[in-house]
């Protein structure tokens, strides 16, 4: 799944940090975590943006392994091809993987699940994730986030303090001036770190096509059993997608550009099925791919929101 890294970085006598920019400014970024930081960890969805961190992770430290664990905020609802390539990678790469499950919090009380027409779990990760923050005491949560993706987003530094409720206030930031990255916080505070902050989705797109680096097959077009609801095109092949009676199910060609949970993440019709016409057809979209997640539409600051709150 993962070729030889000497295969990778080695270009004549070249190392990896010439290869590109914002490579060399993400290893940067992951080096200075764990020079300042006693105990990060990288969280993980299985999507493209944190598989590439791990690729750039592996780089960062090469020849060593990560020097972190992964850690998985499961909902319970994620796609199967997801989970099952989150523990085909860990299996090879011989990382640390830590699984804290959404369905715990709501067993104990902690979240109520949604019902209805638009239910998602989505939200109710926040309270998982800092749970499972306080439990190892990690002080550098690592993520895939990128400014380009929603405006909330954008706001964020590259280092991003959190107070000791894990909330984030997006008036009272640090400045980053010359990439020179602050870590120092106060007892009972963590930072969400976010090496891949200055990607687009085609730099991303580019970097995987680039490094030949396996995804989950969800990215690719294939036939799937669909349904259209609000113009979005829903995977109607798990049951805890809600599906109204006169919704029909088509088989149709889809892809999906981003991977969250099934009760939320649209597809788009694509005959993307390898990566250079992923690639060809990123290049030409005119839509954000936050565009097929149905939690950014709850309202004009949704995203934002759940970042004060402790999201990712």
């Amino acid at each position: 799944m993962v070729p030889e890294l000497d295969t990778l970085i080695k270009e004549g006598n070249s190392a990896s940090l010439q290869t590109n920019a914002l490579e060399s400014e993400a290893i940067y970024i992951f080096r200075e975590v764990v020079s300042q930081f006693e105990k990060p960890v990288l969280l993980f969805s299985g999507g493209k943006d944190s598989i590439t961190l791990v690729r750039l992770a592996q780089k960062a430290f090469y020849p060593a392994k990560i020097p972190f664990p992964l850690m998985h905020i499961d909902t319970g609802h994620n796609f199967p091809e997801t989970i099952a390539f989150r523990d085909r990678l860990v299996e090879e790469l011989g990382v640390e993987l830590i699984v804290r499950n959404v369905q715990d919090s709501i067993d104990q009380g902690k979240v109520v699940e949604e019902t209805g027409k638009y239910a998602s779990r989505n939200a109710l990760q926040t309270t998982t994730l800092l749970d499972a923050i306080e439990e190892f005491k990690f002080d550098a949560c690592i993520g895939g986030a990128r400014r380009d993706e929603e405006k909330a987003r954008a706001k964020e530094r590259i280092f991003s303090v959190r107070d000791d409720f894990g909330q984030w206030d997006e008036k009272n930031q640090r400045p980053e001036l010359f990439d020179m990255l602050n870590g120092n916080i106060e007892m009972g505070q963590n930072v969400r770190v976010f090496p891949i902050s200055n990607w687009t989705e085609l730099d991303v797109w580019s970097y995987i096509q680039k490094e030949d680096i396996e995804i989950p097959s969800i990215y690719f077009a294939h036939k799937r059993n669909i349904f259209e609801r609000d113009g979005l095109i829903w995977s109607a092949e798990d049951e805890v997608v809600f599906r109204a009676e006169d919704e029909i199910i088509e088989e149709r060609m889809v892809r999906f550009r981003t991977v969250g949970d099934m009760s939320c993440t649209a597809a788009v019709l694509s005959y993307a099925d390898t990566i250079d016409k992923v690639v060809a057809e990123i290049r030409e979209s005119k839509i954000s791919e936050r565009g097929a997640r149905i939690d950014d539409k709850r309202s004009e600051a949704a995203m934002e929101k759940r970042k004060q709150q402790g999201y990712f």
